[in-house]
């Protein structure tokens, strides 16, 4: 039996598929050394690739915006007013509260756990008469346009796992993220950007923060092309996508016509569906010379838009920066866009660095919903804010009446949501006294997943492909709900 013969015998559904969808992949990329890569909404290309059922209902939202807050934001330091601890300032945890739950090595060696109250002051704004920290007063200015989920809870109490099993629907690695699904399902949405990117932006809190890794934001067993792209906070915002020394645009181009005709033939000869992947990679790379410069330009934007954003929104790699970034993707016809904002395991040291953290992301936050709101965007796009877990209301280490920490909690924190088919205004859950217990409406991680698909006009349960034996989606394999309690 011949090589290509035995491959192909061996080919999933999902690689036959995948064949399909990259077959022009070679012929398109002879088209491109004279095309114009600076599309904007206006003349953004129809969708192309994703599966043909998709939509399966009418979507509310054409993009997904995420703000994830790594390490675990204090929800009682922001958002989960909870007056009652500050009368037993210095007080043990009680047992009824705690029920027996676990704590992490990190804490499990006290003697004791005395609770800290929330140092901050809260108030209510908006007509929903939301609780927001003194920390974010811009944030605090569009509550009326969010919708708060006070009791969502996961099931892992260490960083890694939360935060894969938030992108993916498993805590293991391998699977695919969020943003590849979304691509998978959908298809692309713009010709000259990536369909789904991520930022890491700088951060002001505790200096040593958790990693990230790439996996985070990669398809697992879904095509390679699929995955995030990861634009840098210095110095070339893609890595290799400036041509070396000495080489031109119109050698590159010819360049990768010859590989793409030395792919083509590989693939003939073995049929691996990633083959064409790589050329549609390469094909990406080369419109991402134009349309990444034209993007990253802020000298257009008017002065009144970069103030809104904020002091810090022409320092390249910041929040601010990475917010408006995110808005121009969201105009150009990117689908899925992800900021990952480190800094937000304060085990110890909470107020000051928590106030940092809060000042590199509220005004940014505040502009961003602004701005989507006021260029009619935030009806069609789904913007979320949330972290992988939330924080203990006792103390970790040394307590002060002005100084202290917080351990990792998964029993219950806040997120929420915005735009995309999200009424504001509303919420979901509360928590106990203490922000220890959730005593009405948990929400798992999987409704929060499930709720996004929806606003994009997926079903989650007709989202999936057979892998090791089971239908593998992003929501797992759990039940799961959408939350149509926050929908318009």
């Amino acid at each position: 039996m011949d090589p290509r013969t035995e491959t192909l015998l061996q080919l999933t559904r999902r690689q036959l598929l995948g064949r399909g969808l990259n077959a022009a992949g070679a012929a398109a990329l002879a088209t491109l050394v004279n095309k114009d890569a600076g599309a904007t909404t206006a003349d953004a290309p129809q969708r192309v690739g994703g599966l043909s059922e998709l939509p399966h209902h009418p979507p509310t939202a054409k993009r997904f915006i995420y703000l994830f807050m790594s390490g675990g934001p204090a929800q009682m330091d922001l958002y989960d007013y909870k007056p009652l601890v500050t009368k037993l300032f210095d007080k043990d945890l009680p047992d009824s509260v705690r029920q027996g739950q676990r704590f992490t090595t990190m804490t499990s060696g006290q003697k004791r756990f005395p609770l800290a109250p929330s140092m901050f002051n809260f108030e209510q704004h908006g007509d929903c008469g939301r609780w927001v920290t003194e920390l974010l007063p811009h944030t605090a200015k569009v509550v009326d346009d969010l919708s708060f989920v006070y009791s969502v809870h996961t099931n892992a109490i260490n960083h890694d796992p939360a935060i894969t099993f938030i992108q993916t629907g498993r805590e293991l690695p391998g699977w695919p993220s969020l943003g590849s699904w979304l691509a998978y399902g959908l298809g692309v949405a713009t010709e000259n950007l990536p369909n789904y990117v991520v930022m890491t932006p700088t951060w002001s809190g505790r200096k040593s923060a958790q990693a990230l890794y790439n996996r985070l934001w990669g398809t697992g067993f879904l095509p390679s092309r699929l995955q995030g792209v990861a634009l840098r906070a210095q110095g070339d915002p893609v890595l290799f996508l400036s041509n070396p020394e000495g080489v031109d645009r119109d050698t590159r181009g010819k360049m990768l016509e010859g590989l793409a005709k030395l792919n083509a033939i590989q693939y003939e000869q073995a049929g691996d569906p990633e083959t064409q992947s790589r050329t549609s990679q390469y094909e990406m790379a080369f419109r991402m010379q134009t349309s990444v410069p034209d993007l990253t330009d802020f000298s257009q934007e008017p002065k009144h838009i970069l103030d809104m954003y904020g002091p810090d929104v022409t320092k390249p790699g910041t929040f601010a920066a990475s917010c408006l970034l995110a808005r121009r993707m969201a105009e150009r016809g990117v689908q899925c866009i992800q900021l990952f904002h480190r800094g937000w395991d304060q085990h110890g040291n909470l107020p000051n660095d928590i106030r940092n953290q809060c000042r590199d992301i509220d005004q940014p936050t505040r502009a961003l919903i602004e701005d989507l709101k006021r260029r009619g965007m935030l009806e069609d796009t789904l913007v979320t804010w949330g972290g992988e877990f939330g924080r203990t209301v006792y103390c970790q280490g040394n307590l002060a009446r002005d100084n202290y920490g917080r351990d990792h909690h998964p029993r219950c924190f806040t997120m929420w949501m915005a735009g995309g088919g999200i009424q504001g205004g509303r919420s979901i859950g509360m928590t106990d006294d203490f922000s220890y217990n959730i005593v009405e409406d948990p929400v798992k991680i999987s409704d929060i997943n499930n709720t996004i698909l929806h606003c994009l006009g997926i079903d989650n349960r007709r989202l999936s492909i057979k892998y090791q034996g089971l239908d593998a989606r992003v929501t797992g394999v759990e039940q799961c709900r959408v939350l149509k309690e926050l929908l318009g």
